[in-house]
């Protein structure tokens, strides 16, 4: 062998054709012996070989039988360690030498085929396992010394396989891929996940960049065939896809981008469906197991959304919005498009589980977002089924869309300084950015500002509210102010907050106190950043001198008090004096005296009526546009009467009385004269459309009832035994309405 070696070394490489074959078949006979020594003087001399370069390619030589004994010695299971080791570094540096001696020649018998590849890379994964440092292996491709290369057949194993996976072309990076999939599969390394996760850092930094995708595509298609498999499995090739994304981000993505996200979503749902099908089976029998199942599937949820969210937070702008309006899309609401995840068959529980956690994805997605103008970042489209009612049915769904609505309206970082809800002493000691109001936040508000008001007013006078969807709403009506605020919104704003804190003194919701206290200390919060915000003295001095008097007579009014752990409630809101609220006509002066229009002030803040309304199955927004006619302009306590009158036969008498009929009508008529004068023109369209929309919806249903198609030309069809014949009538005897005949 000694003697060929040198004959080898010697041969230039034209002359070296006609000697190969002899070398080869000789170097085949020594692996094939049982001797280990044998083995390994047969795998130093093919390396020597591996390492010449040849002018010319030869296409008939082909390495089969090499590919197959290098990887058996990879497996060896010799009893002595030493000569394990030996026989396994033999392996390794054989399968290294068929790799730089094939890889690169298009023509010859290319080792890129799956039989070769389904023996090469299982070798040196079973290898890479003995690694006892795995973070110290997952960065890019490491410089060890050549003495650490020789004895350790973990580093050996990896540097081969980095090799291989830099030599790989567009064209095979699937067939060297795949088999790390089987392998993973075969030793169930997916759970725990180390190992796994290391082998793709390492598949990711050995590639070239552009081929990124091709590997992410990959998983997710395991990550399809594995959907019946257990949870923590399936959390496990999730997170192996979070660490790719993070290395493939920072480069080329490619077309994947909508195809990653699909196929998280599809997997969240299958992930809850799988959640609630084991809840069902175990109803009535609380085992251990299947709670702890329920559990593996939260980190499954879990894995996937920190998924979704990375991705998300990775890309650039344009293709964020894109993203967000998908994930939106997904998101099941009343009258949604075809295109949101199916829930039908999960039921409510399902369904809420869904949203809460579309909702957790969007929320990653959109933080840090910073989009130019505010219609870029909430377009119609993405805000309608965000504010959708079905998204307010719980307590947790509330919080997270006013979360999202934060990152897409905080456009100044000026969140963090509002975090929390209490009665500021100095807005300017906050330091809060903001711009001049641009020409497209005014038309943005003008069009979709009654939805927002809506989705405050209608979001405080929920029973399960906490202290954070107070805090979220406060930081709402903040950001609102800072970012997307003139003259006239001001006065939108404070029409809303003033609705608000009738709704606590009247409650027709029949809310809890502590629900009550909460609104008003909403309202003191808010009013006293606003009054700040805009700086007419007047207004400060009311608001200070009201909450001045809730410190001393009701600090329950107050944030500090009601959100502390014990707080003495009131029983009753009815008796307290008109100095603890803010006073309508108060605030109308001192706005009045700075230049605000204050016409509107006096006209009571009613939420917009959508069609969702009517058709949710949550009680009709309709019933709180009736709150005007018992509220009378002015909406403070000055103005209240009382309504409760003693029914004796004198007050029936004046009942029945022609001229009180009369008087009422008048007064009737002037309220609908002045509200038509002085309401906001979106108010009173929203008003008429809720009247027209109730008439539209009981005429259709009375022609629905009384009226069936008319004859067509065309035929009708009717089945008779099972056989379908068609009827048809000619024009001349069709009996037209006399307006449809020219």
């Amino acid at each position: 062998m000694e003697a060929l070696d040198q004959l080898l070394m010697a041969c230039h490489s034209q002359s070296i054709k006609p000697f190969v074959e002899s070398f080869l078949h000789m170097v085949a006979k020594l692996l094939e012996s049982g001797e280990p020594k044998l083995q390994v003087l047969g795998t130093n001399s093919f390396v020597k070989f591996a390492n010449i370069e040849e002018d010319t390619p030869s296409y008939h030589r082909r390495y089969d039988f090499f590919v197959s004994r290098f990887s058996a010695m990879c497996h060896s299971c010799d009893h002595d360690p030493e000569t394990q080791t030996e026989i396994r570094i033999a392996g390794i540096r054989g399968i290294q030498g068929v790799v730089r001696k094939t890889v690169n020649d298009e023509l010859r018998a290319t080792i890129w085929e799956p039989q070769h590849m389904d023996k090469i890379v299982p070798s040196l994964l079973f290898n890479m396992q003995k690694i006892e440092d795995v973070d110290s292996r997952t960065g890019p491709p490491s410089s060890p010394t050549g003495g650490e290369k020789e004895e350790n057949p973990a580093l050996l194993a990896e540097n081969c396989f980095r090799e291989l996976l830099g030599r790989a072309t567009y064209g095979n990076m699937n067939n060297a891929v795949r088999p790390v999939f089987a392998h993973l599969d075969h030793h169930k390394l997916w759970d725990p996940n180390e190992f796994a996760v290391s082998c793709f850092k390492i598949i990711m930094y050995s590639i070239q960049a552009q081929y990124s995708h091709h590997v992410i595509q990959e998983i997710l298609g395991h990550l399809d065939a594995c959907k019946k498999d257990p949870p923590r499995v399936r959390a496990g090739i999730i997170q192996v896809l979070l660490e790719a994304v993070a290395i493939a981000a920072k480069g080329s993505i490619g077309p994947t981008v909508l195809e990653v996200f699909n196929t998280l979503l599809k997997h969240l749902r299958i992930s809850v469906d799988f959640e609630l099908g084991d809840r069902r089976s175990s109803a009535g029998s609380a085992t251990f197991s299947t709670s702890s199942k329920e559990n593996d599937e939260r980190i499954v949820q879990n894995a996937i959304i920190q998924t979704i969210g990375f991705f998300g937070s990775n890309l650039p702008d344009y293709q964020r919005s894109e993203i967000m309006m998908f994930i939106m899309g997904k998101v099941p609401v009343l009258g949604a498009t075809s295109q949101s995840l199916d829930t039908s068959h999960l039921g409510d529980l399902g369904t809420r589980r869904i949203q809460i956690m579309l909702l957790r994805s969007l929320l990653m997605v959109t933080s840090g977002y910073k989009a130019m103008t505010i219609t870029n970042a909430l377009p119609a489209p993405f805000l309608d089924p965000l504010l959708s009612p079905s998204l307010m049915e719980d307590s947790e769904l509330r919080q997270l869309v006013l979360e999202i609505l934060h990152n897409l309206i905080d456009r100044h970082d000026n969140r963090a300084k509002l975090r929390g809800i209490r009665i500021i002493p100095d807005v300017s000691d906050l330091k809060i950015k903001r711009d001049k109001i641009s020409r497209q936040d005014v038309s943005f508000m003008k069009k979709h500002g009654q939805q927002l008001y809506r989705h405050i007013y209608l979001g405080c006078k929920e029973e399960d509210n906490v202290q954070k969807n107070f805090e979220l709403l406060y930081t709402s009506l903040a950001l609102i102010t800072i970012e997307l605020a003139n003259e006239e919104v001001v006065i939108d704003l404070i029409r809303l907050a003033i609705a608000l804190q009738d709704v606590a003194i009247i409650n027709e919701d029949n809310l809890p106190m502590f629900n009550r206290c909460g609104i008003m200390a909403l309202v003191a919060a808010y009013l006293n950043f606003l009054s700040q915000m805009i700086a007419v003295p007047s207004f400060c001095q009311h608001v200070s001198k009201v909450i001045e008097t809730r410190s001393l007579e009701a600090s329950y009014f107050l944030p500090e008090t009601i959100f502390k752990d014990k707080c003495n409630l009131p029983k009753s809101l009815e008796k307290h004096e008109k100095n603890l609220f803010f006073l309508t006509n108060k605030i109308a002066e001192s706005l009045g005296g700075s230049g605000y229009s204050v016409e509107r002030l006096s006209v009571p803040y009613v939420p917009q009526v959508t069609d969702e309304d009517r058709l949710s199955r949550r009680k009709s927004i309709v019933d709180t546009v009736s709150i005007q006619v018992d509220i009378l302009p002015g909406n403070n306590t000055e103005d209240k009467i009382d309504n409760t009158e003693e029914i004796t036969f004198e007050a029936l008498k004046k009942a029945i009385d022609n001229n009180g009929l009369e008087e009422q009508e008048k007064e009737k008529r002037r309220l609908v004269i002045e509200k038509f004068q002085k309401a906001p023109f979106e108010e009173i369209a929203a008003q008429c459309e809720t009247k027209a929309n109730l008439l539209h919806d009981r005429l259709a249903q009375i022609l629905e009832l009384t009226i069936r198609p008319p004859p067509s030309p065309s035929g009708t069809m009717t089945i008779t035994a099972g056989h379908a014949h068609y009827q048809s009538v000619p024009v001349y005897e069709m009996k037209f309405p006399d307006l449809c005949v020219y």
